[in-house]
């Protein structure tokens, strides 16, 4: 399968898409020696729905003026941003195995002004929903028709500017602009205790679905790894008229190795060689059992 160059790629296609993104990511991590894992893999079939199948872009003309836009606002995930750039031919697959080093176009957070295909440089949490706001207000000034696309993650919605931007988004009512959050309902360290449930985010998903809503967004919920339900649910979101439009997504942070799933310390751990063959092999891939892939 060449990544660059599918046409209207079916569910099935985008799915194996997902999973080389997985395999990608993963071994930029390895090869780093640093990084995130958990974020990156919940967010895996959303950015490849977005990039191979919603987004009207041109990968050979990352500058296009009247193309879609993208904001990663939980650029800690960076690696899975940059795994869909290069699978869709903006710069070689091989460059991902430079990510996080110190001349890298790749660096641990995405930078707009290195990195071709990034809309906005991200990082300080709570801050990319308020600069896809001004890319869809500036938008709809220009007379463009383009959608502005901003991937929260549901810890980085304690931040206040978020709210602060949802209501100058409803007040001028800004159906260019659509919002994904990647509710894997797990953060960086979590909350007191030692089980799952004790270390979900101070609202669950019907809170975040209500919290949108009340802020006057048309709010939808989906399943972000069913590929079905994302490319149906992206579709209702960019057909909608009058207002912006928030989507939850359910996930899981570290989806795809099961020993990463549902676990919070991998939210920015390295695998060891053997972990990294165990995540090879769940993900089917080849394996040398020397902790690097075949």
């Amino acid at each position: 399968m060449t990544t660059s160059t599918i046409a209207d790629p079916s569910v099935a296609e985008l799915e194996e898409l997902a999973r080389q993104a997985r395999v990608h990511i993963i071994k930029a991590i390895a090869n780093a020696n640093g990084g995130h894992l958990g974020g990156p893999l919940s967010a895996t079939d959303m950015l490849t729905a977005l990039y191979f199948k919603v987004l009207d872009i041109h990968p050979d003309r990352p500058d296009w003026e009247d193309r879609d836009r993208f904001v990663l606002s939980k650029g800690h995930s960076s690696i899975a941003l940059y795994t869909q750039l290069a699978m869709r031919g903006y710069f070689p697959t091989e460059e991902l195995m430079t990510f996080d080093a110190i001349d890298s176009r790749l660096q641990g957070h995405p930078d707009m002004t290195l990195t071709p295909g990034v809309d906005m440089s991200s990082g300080s949490l709570g801050l990319g929903l308020t600069g896809g706001l001004g890319i869809a207000m500036g938008g709809r000034a220009a007379g463009k028709d383009f959608t502005t696309y901003v991937m929260l993650g549901d810890g980085e919605c304690n931040e206040g500017s978020v709210w602060e931007a949802a209501h100058v988004a409803e007040r001028y009512a800004l159906d260019n602009i659509v919002v994904i959050v990647d509710h894997n309902k797990l953060q960086q360290f979590g909350w007191h205790g030692d089980t799952v449930a004790e270390r979900l985010p101070s609202y669950t998903g019907t809170q975040l679905f209500d919290r949108w809503s009340a802020f006057g967004w048309h709010t939808l919920e989906m399943d972000g790894h069913d590929m079905a339900d994302i490319l149906e649910t992206l579709e209702a979101a960019k057909a909608h008229e009058g207002g912006p439009v928030a989507i939850i997504a359910h996930t899981v942070k570290g989806k795809g190795v099961s020993f990463m799933e549902g676990n919070y310390l991998w939210h920015a751990r390295v695998p060891n060689a053997e972990e990294f063959d165990i995540a090879m092999t769940e993900l089917g891939e080849q394996v040398s059992g020397q902790g690097g892939a075949a």
